[in-house]
C-alpha cells in the first residue's frame, strides 16, 4: 500500500508524517540526512508500531485484561495484544485530518465520533501539532472529552530513537527516582518504589546489554542521549509525569513521556496513589508538549 506523507522542514530538521496512520512520524532526520529517530522505510510500514513515533490516546501503554473500572462502570474493551491486553489507545492507526500551517508547522485533528468501532466508550477529540524551528522538533498534544459524561484520560508519545551512531552506543541520562515493579505482562503490581542501582540513570550511563522495559516516575521531564560528537535532549511538560524506557528488539531505544502509569485505571481503582489518572469533565481538555533538541554534529 502506498501511503500519503506530509513533510515539513526547518534549517536543521526534516519531519515526515503519515496522516492516515495516526498522524504518526515516519521519519525525523537532520538536514544532513542523519536519522534522529529510528529510520523507517515507508514500504515496510503496515501499522504505527513500525513508525518512528506515534501518539498514545486516550491512554498510554497497557490495560490489564482490556478491562477497567471507572466509578460504578465496568468497561470491557477489545483485546489488541496476544497476551490479552489492550494497548496504546485507539488513535494511532486511524486517519487524521491535516492542516498545513506553514512549511515548518503541521496541525492534525481527530474525532472519535467518526468511527463507530472506536475502542473506547467515551467520545473524544484530539489535536497534534508538529513544529520545527532551529534544532527543535516540538510536538503538542491535546485530548478533549467530547462526551456528555466524565471520562478517565491519559496521553503519551512513543518515539523510538536511533541508538547506535557511527558505532557509538550513547549514554542515557534522566532524573527519575521511582520505578514500578511489573509482572510477566509488564503490568505494574503496585505503587512505584525507589530505583535500584541497575535501574538508575540519574548519572549518565550506557544502556549496554541491559534490556529495560520499565515505567519511571518522580521524573523532572528531561532525558538526554549523548554520543560525544552529538546529543539529543527530550524535554516534556509537567503533565508528562512518567517516562517509559524500552529497549526495542530492533536495537532502537523508546523513551516515552506519558501522563500516567501503565494500567493507571486499574491501579487507581485499587487505591494505589501516584499513578496520575486524570478525569476530564465534558468539554475539558488535557494538553502538553514535548520537544526534541539536537546538539552537535548532526
Amino acid at each position: 500500500m502506498t501511503r500519503r506523507t506530509e513533510t515539513i522542514r526547518s534549517e536543521a530538521l526534516e519531519l515526515e508524517i503519515l496522516p492516515d496512520l495516526g498522524a504518526s512520524i515516519l521519519n525525523l532526520r537532520s538536514a544532513s540526512g542523519r536519522p534522529v529517530l529510528r529510520p523507517v522505510d515507508l514500504e515496510q510500514v503496515e501499522t504505527s508500531s513500525q513508525c518512528a513515533c506515534f501518539t498514545l490516546l486516550p491512554f498510554s501503554n497497557r490495560i490489564r485484561d482490556a478491562r477497567l473500572t471507572f466509578g460504578s462502570e465496568d468497561v470491557q474493551l477489545r483485546v489488541t495484544t496476544k497476551d490479552g491486553l489492550t494497548q496504546h489507545g485507539d488513535v494511532r492507526n486511524r486517519p487524521w485530518q491535516v492542516t498545513r500551517v506553514t512549511g515548518a508547522h503541521l496541525r492534525c485533528t481527530f474525532d472519535s465520533r467518526e468511527f463507530p468501532d472506536f475502542n473506547w466508550p467515551w467520545h473524544l477529540s484530539a489535536e497534534v501539532e508538529y513544529h520545527l524551528h532551529g534544532p527543535h522538533c516540538d510536538i503538542s498534544v491535546t485530548l478533549t472529552n467530547a462526551d456528555a459524561r466524565p471520562m478517565p484520560a491519559g496521553m503519551g508519545l512513543h518515539p523510538y530513537f536511533q541508538r547506535i551512531q557511527d558505532g557509538v552506543d550513547p549514554t542515557l541520562h534522566f532524573d527519575a527516582a521511582l520505578v514500578y515493579d511489573t509482572d510477566e505482562r509488564q503490568l505494574p503490581t503496585g505503587g512505584a518504589r525507589p530505583v535500584n542501582p541497575e535501574e538508575d540513570f540519574r548519572q549518565p550511563s550506557a544502556v549496554g546489554t541491559r534490556s529495560p522495559d520499565a515505567t519511571y516516575t518522580a521524573w523532572d521531564g528531561v532525558a538526554r542521549l549523548d554520543w560525544g560528537e552529538r546529543a539529543l535532549t527530550l524535554t516534556a511538560d509537567n503533565v508528562f509525569s512518567h517516562l517509559v524506557v524500552f529497549a526495542a528488539p530492533d536495537g532502537s531505544l523508546a523513551l516515552e513521556p506519558t501522563s500516567h502509569a501503565t494500567d493507571a485505571f486499574n491501579l487507581a481503582a485499587r487505591g494505589v496513589g501516584g499513578v496520575d489518572l486524570r478525569v476530564l469533565e465534558p468539554g475539558q481538555a488535557l494538553a502538553g508538549a514535548v520537544r526534541f533538541t539536537v546538539e552537535g554534529d548532526w
